[in-house]
């Protein structure tokens, strides 16, 4: 997998994740440590993108 579709596809889960907060939070009856759970997978994802975007411009 080339470098830029790897960070596409990590783009897309974090979109993915992002949705998932979104309808998490409107359903009441969601546990909350499922969305810190979601929230933390969405900090690793964004973390990870970052990381590559540096790499592609050094």
């Amino acid at each position: 997998m080339s470098l830029a579709s790897h960070l596409e596809e990590l783009q897309r889960k974090h979109g993915e994740i992002e949705r998932q907060i979104d309808e998490a939070m409107n359903h009441p009856s969601v546990d909350g440590l499922e969305i810190v759970s979601l929230k933390r997978r969405k900090l690793l994802l964004k973390d990870e993108i970052e990381k590559l975007r540096v790499q592609t411009t050094h």
